[in-house]
């Protein structure tokens, strides 16, 4: 059994992360957290999570990159905004989260085979390359990915959506990709380029 320590040092820190983070869009309200646990309280997956919202929020400020960064309470976030909506200091946490888990994607941060951030990741790629997604494509790629064992049991559904015509495999694409390209190097995305994880 290998012993690890929970207590973190401020060595553990990485200066200034707080900050990168409060200067993404939707995240500036991060500082004025005052830590009451209504963003926790509300959450219908604190449960299941290794650390909670309230947590994650503190270890932002405190710029405890990695711990949040490898936690999986950024990936089982489930965007229904309920922190939000309640929070007194109208922070926005659910955007605070996507920051965390676009950050963690770019930096390769994120436990292998992982299912939510290589979507995420197989997503983006097909509606850069494409212009927007086939469903059946996405899935399979993310089937190949993460488990692939899981599409030996799914034959039956995909026996039932090749009888129905809903199994297609067919790339569907947009005119003028190269355009969209452009705006979403202009918005941002085509700046992050996921590694793998390690």
């Amino acid at each position: 059994m290998r012993i690890q320590r929970t207590i973190k040092y401020e060595a553990d820190r990485v200066r200034g992360f707080a900050k990168e983070i409060m200067g993404v869009s939707g995240c500036e309200q991060l500082q004025s957290c005052i830590q009451c646990g209504t963003c926790s309280g509300t959450c219908p997956l604190s449960i299941y999570m290794d650390f909670s919202p309230r947590q994650v929020m503190a270890l932002v400020r405190a710029d405890f990159k990695h711990e949040v960064l490898r936690s999986h309470t950024v990936w089982l976030c489930a965007s229904c905004y309920a922190c939000t909506v309640e929070c007194p200091r109208q922070i926005r946490i659910t955007d605070i989260m996507y920051a965390l888990k676009q950050r963690a994607i770019k930096e390769g941060i994120y436990p292998k085979r992982f299912p939510i951030p290589i979507l995420a990741k197989e997503f983006s790629e097909m509606v850069r390359s494409k212009g927007r997604i086939t469903e059946t494509l996405l899935v399979m790629r993310l089937f190949l990915k993460a488990n692939w064992r899981a599409v030996l049991s799914s034959w039956r559904l995909g026996l039932g959506l090749i009888r129905t015509g809903r199994f297609v495999i067919r790339h569907e694409r947009i005119e003028r990709r190269a355009e969209l390209a452009t705006m979403l190097d202009a918005a941002g995305n085509g700046q992050v380029k996921p590694k793998e994880a390690a």
